[in-house]
Formats: C-alpha cells, sequence, structure tokens
C-alpha cells in the first residue's frame, strides 16, 4: 500500500514541473494568445485612439524601446561593417520585394481562377498587398537576437528595407493590380504614405538607435550594467506581444472579421503559414547554398567555382538573420499605405483589405517564435567556433574577432577595458 501512496505525490510533481516549464519555456506564446483574446473582448483599449493611445505608446514608444536596446548591445564598428556588406543586402531584399510577392500573387491566381464565390475579392487584393510590404521593423531583430542569429545585420536589413519600400511597395501594388485584379487598384496618389513612414522611422528607429549607439561608446560600463541588471534584451519580446495586441485591437474594434465570410479566414490564415514556412525555406537555401552539392564549396575544393560559392555562401547566423527578414513583412507600412492610398474606398473595404496582412503579422511571429529553438540549436556549434577563435586571438594578444550579437552582455566593452582585464589576468597568474 506505500507504493502507490508515494508514487502518487511524484507523478503530480513530475506534471507541475513539466506545466511550469513549458509556461516559462513558451510563456511568448501563450502571452500572444492571451493579448489577442484581450484585444478581442476589450478592442477599445489597444486601437488607435483607445485608452492607452496605442498608436504612440505602442507604436512608437514599444518599438524605439527595441531600438534603443539594440543600439546599446550592437557596437557602431559592427553596424558599419554590417552597412558596407551589399551581399547581404541584395539577398535580404531581393526576397522580399521580388521573390516573395511573386509567389503570393501566383497564388492569389490561382485562387481567382477557382471562382469560388465564398472568397472576397479584396481578401485577395490585401493578400497582394501584403506581400509587397518591406520586412517587418521590431520582431526580426527580437527573434534574430533570441535565436542568436546576426542582429546587426537584421537590424540594418529592417532600416534599409522599409527605406525602400517607402517608394517600391507603391509600385509593386499598382504593377500586380492590374489586368483581372484592376477593381483593387488604389485610386489614390497617397504621398501621405511617405511622411508617415519616415516620421515612424525617425522616431521608432533611427534616434533610439542613435542614443543607444552613443550610450554605448560613452558609458560602456554602465551600460553593460543596465543592461545585465534589468535584462533589457528580454524585453524586446514584451514589445512585440504589445504590438501584436495593438494591431488586432485595431482590427477588432473595426469589425473587419465580420466583414468578411469564415471561408475567406480560413484560406487567409493558412495561406499565411504556408507562405512564411515556404519563404523561410527559400531563404535558407538561398543564404547557405542548400540546393547545391556539399562539394561544391567544400574547404579542399580549390577551383573557381568552389571559391564563388564559398564567398557567396553566408554564415550561420547572417542565415537566421535573412531568414528572418526575408520571409516577414510590416504592418508599419502596409496599413498606412492601405488608409492613405484607398481613402476614396468605403471603411469596410479598407478594413477587409487590412485582414491578410494584420493576420500575418501574427503568424509570422508565431511561427518564428517556433524556429528560435531550432536554430540555436543550429548555430550551437559556430558560436562555440567564434568564442575559441576569439580566445586564441585574447591569448595571442590580437584584437579578437567581435561577434555581434552572439554574447549581448558583453557588447560594449571598449579595446581599454579589454586591455586591462588581460593585465589583470596576467598579474593573478
Amino acid at each position: 500500500m506505500g507504493g502507490p501512496t508515494t508514487q502518487r505525490p511524484t507523478l503530480l510533481k513530475r506534471i507541475w514541473q513539466f506545466a511550469l516549464d513549458l509556461l516559462i519555456n513558451q510563456w511568448f506564446l501563450f502571452a500572444l494568445g492571451i493579448m489577442i483574446l484581450l484585444a478581442y473582448l476589450f478592442p477599445s483599449v489597444g486601437k488607435e485612439g483607445g485608452h492607452v493611445r496605442a498608436e504612440y505608446s505602442v507604436e512608437y514608444g514599444a518599438v524605439a524601446l527595441i531600438f534603443l536596446v539594440s543600439g546599446m548591445q550592437i557596437s557602431t564598428k559592427t553596424l558599419i561593417a554590417r552597412a558596407k556588406q551589399w551581399k547581404l543586402h541584395l539577398v535580404a531584399q531581393g526576397l522580399s520585394f521580388l521573390v516573395t510577392p511573386a509567389i503570393i500573387f501566383a497564388v492569389v491566381q490561382i485562387v481567382m481562377a477557382a471562382k469560388s464565390r465564398t472568397i472576397d475579392f479584396y481578401v485577395l487584393v490585401g493578400m497582394v498587398i501584403t506581400g509587397c510590404t518591406p520586412t517587418t521593423v521590431s520582431s526580426n531583430v527580437v527573434m534574430t537576437r533570441s535565436a542568436n542569429g546576426d542582429d546587426s545585420a537584421a537590424l540594418i536589413e529592417v532600416t534599409i528595407g522599409n527605406i525602400m519600400g517607402t517608394f517600391i511597395t507603391p509600385a509593386l501594388v499598382q504593377m500586380f493590380l492590374s489586368g483581372n485584379m484592376s477593381q483593387g487598384k488604389p485610386l489614390s496618389g497617397g504621398a501621405e504614405i511617405y511622411r508617415h513612414v519616415f516620421k515612424q522611422l525617425g522616431l521608432s528607429v533611427f534616434i533610439p538607435l542613435f542614443v543607444g549607439q552613443v550610450l554605448q561608446n560613452v558609458r560602456p560600463k554602465e551600460v553593460k550594467w543596465a543592461l545585465n541588471t534589468f535584462k533589457l534584451p528580454k524585453v524586446g519580446s514584451f514589445c512585440l506581444v504589445l504590438l501584436v495586441w495593438a494591431t488586432f485591437s485595431n482590427a477588432f474594434a473595426a469589425h473587419s472579421f465580420e466583414e468578411i465570410s469564415t471561408e475567406s479566414v480560413i484560406l487567409v490564415v493558412f495561406c499565411n503559414i504556408g507562405f512564411y514556412a515556404f519563404f523561410t525555406v527559400i531563404c535558407f537555401c538561398l543564404a547557405r547554398l542548400s540546393f547545391l552539392p556539399s562539394r561544391l564549396y567544400a574547404e579542399d575544393n580549390h577551383s573557381v567555382c568552389a571559391k564563388a560559392a564559398r564567398w557567396f555562401r553566408f554564415t550561420k547566423r547572417e542565415t537566421i538573420a535573412i531568414c528572418f527578414c526575408g520571409a516577414a513583412k510590416t504592418v508599419a507600412l502596409g496599413i498606412p499605405l492601405i488608409h492613405t492610398q484607398y481613402t476614396t474606398s468605403p471603411e469596410s473595404i479598407q478594413g477587409i483589405l487590412t485582414i491578410p496582412l494584420v493576420l500575418y503579422q501574427g503568424e509570422q511571429i508565431l511561427v518564428a517564435q517556433l524556429l528560435v529553438p531550432l536554430f540555436k540549436r543550429w548555430v550551437r556549434d559556430e558560436i562555440e567556433a567564434e568564442k575559441m577563435k576569439a580566445q586564441i586571438q585574447a591569448d595571442d594578444g590580437r584584437p579578437s574577432v567581435e561577434a555581434p550579437g552572439m554574447e549581448p552582455v558583453t557588447v560594449g566593452k571598449s579595446e581599454g577595458d579589454m586591455k586591462v582585464n588581460e593585465r589583470e589576468r596576467s598579474m593573478s597568474h
């Protein structure tokens, strides 16, 4: 009789520990679901012009906090180096503005060819607009950092992508919405979009990033202390949850989901998941040249083709940044674009056009969060190799090669601090 009574508490304890570990490890997904539910129940709180004025407190404040922390973590030298890496820009922006919109447009054409009466036409137009938007501003940096990827590369790409998207996205929308989709082509000029986007980029990206860089270079020890003490690198994930909450609050407050059929919502949900997963695979294969035989870029192959393949092939940490940046789409440009270029359309149509983009934002963050642990395991060996290389160079007295984002709490050390620490270690020996 003693057996069951002694085993039962152990079993309950294991179940409780498993549930607690699951809640802690996947808190982001649980928080995401809770905030979407709150947005549905109380849309007036987080909508634009609502109780918390989310258009300022969240869309500017939360994003600004993400980029302030990024500026405090990533060294100026690394940002400059990434800005000069034109190969990275070519791949990331090419995927974002050429590959992804073409694939989404092709799928929309297939759906239109089926001539289903239950799928709303303007939902399909919204899917095309979603494909034409640039990469998202904030989640890429947060997810890349969480996966131990190259967050400096992600930061540069989201900045370049959103500046380019201000001009490229309206042109792509005009190009794709022709022929059998000309009924959904915007009629307004949309000059207001430029003012809105550059204002948001300036206040929520450039200024916080600049302030973070100044703090890091002027007060490196204090910045390191603040990053460690207040766990600032973790704050970005909470800010992402707030952004999703504000976006869904606007959609629920406008009753956008009530304007379309259930079949349209189901189509968008499953297409978005498929799009993001497929885009991620394309980004991964292109960045790592996975479609080529491995012997073609092997280190012992000294042919011209092998050297060219190795030169083009990205590191694992850069690949993670490309995967998150190339597959993502932003509401920061997409929704203002819809509101400014469809000003002559009824509000109900404007609401329907935003549905694919709103759902894509939530789903891309959900899928990206699931990819984070996979990427962390995959990149582990490269990080260990970078640490070992840095340690060897430090022991030899040579300046170490910085690996941005690999160890966030150590970023911000000045060269003088490293020399002082080296002298202290030699004296202790």
